[in-house]
C-alpha cells in the first residue's frame, strides 16, 4: 500500500519542523558555547515501526545458512529493571558454505542497523554528537562477541567505524558507553589505514552485528541508543581484550 503524497508531505513538513526546533534550542540555550544540556536520543526500539524499519542482514544474502530476526518483545507489566518494550536482535550462526557458490569463503555473520534517516527541508538527516563523549545503548546480552557498527557519510560508503560491544553483566539489562574516539574505522572486516577520526557531524545509522563465527544461536536486547556526556557508573574491564578485528596484517586490535 502507497503513501498518499499528502501523508508523505505532511510527514516531511513535520520533520522539518522539528529540526528547526531542535537548531533554534541549541542557539538559544547556546549550546555551542557551554555544551549541550543533556543526552540526545538517537534511536528507541519501542515501537513496531522502528523495529520493522531496520535493515537485517545475515550471510544467507550470499547463500550461507545463518538466520537472524529482530522481533519487538512487550511485557505487561514489566519485570524488574526491565523496560516495557524493546527489539530482541536473535537467530542462528552457521559457518556452513553454500555448495553453489565455490567464491564464497566465509560466512557466519548476522547484523541490524538503523534505517536512513528521511530528509528534511535542511537536506539529508544525520545525527550531529560533536558535542558529546559517548555512545550509550541499553542492552541485554548473551555475552557473545558482539560488534557497534556506526557508519558516516564519509568519503568512502562501505567503511565503517566498529568498537566491541562489552557486556559486562550478560542475561542482565544494563547501560553499555562506549567513547567515540574509541571507535576503529574498517572495510569489510579489516581495519584501514591510516586511522581517522569518525566524521561526528555526519553519522548516518548506528547497527550491532555478530562476525564471532561460533555456531549456535544468539540473542540480544536492545531498548534504546543515544549520545551523552555521562560518564559510566561501572569500572571498565582492566584485563587486555581482543575484539576479533585485525589489520590487513592479520595483527589483532587491542581494546
Amino acid at each position: 500500500m502507497r503513501a498518499t503524497a499528502q501523508a508523505l508531505g505532511k510527514s516531511f513538513l513535520t520533520r522539518s519542523l522539528d529540526e528547526l526546533k531542535r537548531r533554534s534550542s541549541i542557539a538559544w540555550n547556546l549550546e555551542a558555547v557551554k555544551g549541550p544540556n543533556g543526552p540526545r536520543l538517537l534511536y528507541e526500539f519501542n515501537d513496531d515501526e522502528p523495529i520493522r524499519d531496520c535493515i537485517l542482514m545475515s550471510d544467507n544474502l550470499i547463500g550461507g545458512s545463518s538466520k537472524s530476526q529482530l522481533d519487538r518483545v512487550t511485557l505487561s507489566p514489566p519485570a524488574p529493571s526491565s523496560p516495557l518494550s524493546y527489539a530482541r536482535f536473535h537467530g542462528s550462526i552457521s559457518t556452513t558454505l553454500p555448495s553453489d557458490r565455490l567464491k564464497i569463503k566465509r560466512t557466519g555473520y548476522a547484523a541490524f542497523r538503523t534505517p536512513n534517516q528521511a530528509p528534511t527541508l535542511f537536506g539529508k538527516s544525520v545525527w550531529d554528537i560533536d558535542p558529546y563523549i559517548y555512545l550509550a545503548l541499553r542492552i541485554k546480552s548473551d555475552g557473545r562477541a558482539y560488534f557497534v557498527n556506526v557508519q558516516t557519510e564519509g568519503v568512502e560508503p562501505t567503511d565503517l567505524h566498529q568498537h566491541r560491544l562489552f557486556a559486562k553483566r550478560p542475561g542482565q539489562w544494563e547501560t553499555v558507553l562506549i567513547k567515540w574516539n574509541d571507535f576503529v574505522r574498517t572495510n569489510y572486516g579489516f581495519v584501514v589505514e591510516p586511522q581517522t577520526e569518525i566524521l561526528r557531524q555526519r553519522v548516518a545509522t548506528v547497527g550491532i552485528g555478530l562476525t564471532d563465527r561460533v555456531e549456535g544461536p544468539f540473542e540480544l536486547c536492545i531498548e534504546r541508543v543515544w549520545a551523552t556526556n555521562q560518564p559510566p557508573d561501572v569500572v571498565e574491564p582492566q584485563e587486555e581484550q581482543h575484539g576479533g578485528l585485525k589489520t590487513n596484517k592479520g595483527k589483532n586490535i587491542k581494546w
